[in-house]
């Protein structure tokens, strides 16, 4: 007669696990990182993107490109993405602050950013979930 083993102990937490920069990191349930990471996480993809979004920004006003759909073609990439890249050139200043000095929280992506968002700075904060 061998007796039943003791029933195991089960322990949740409630994690997800995101890309930031190709490496895996650990967000928790309120956004932060899991893990004591450095200060500063630097985010080159978001980083070229809203580089990307503000050059582009100039080059139509200043009037080397007509129109969106011109700038696309002489970039040889999808109108569409031109348009949603350029929407981060109406980040709130602290957001784009926050990315630039790798100090955004682990929740935020390229693809988040690449996502309608209001364009009220406040109602940015808000959306993005920043402090």
């Amino acid at each position: 007669m061998n007796p039943e083993p003791p029933p195991g102990l089960q322990t949740t937490v409630p994690i997800s696990f995101r890309r930031r920069g190709g490496k895996a990191v650990i967000v928790l349930p309120d956004g932060s990182r899991a893990v004591g990471a450095p200060s500063m996480v630097i985010d080159n993809t978001m980083i070229k993107l809203i580089a990307r979004a503000h050059r582009w920004q100039q080059l139509l006003l200043q009037g080397v490109y007509a129109s969106i759909e011109e700038l696309a073609e002489a970039e040889a990439i999808n109108p569409s993405y031109v348009s949603r890249v350029m929407r981060l050139s109406c980040l709130a200043p602290s957001i784009t602050e926050a990315i630039m000095e790798g100090q955004h929280p682990a929740h935020l992506t390229a693809k988040e950013l690449l996502a309608p968002f209001p364009l009220a700075w406040a109602a940015q904060q808000a959306h993005f979930k920043l402090g």
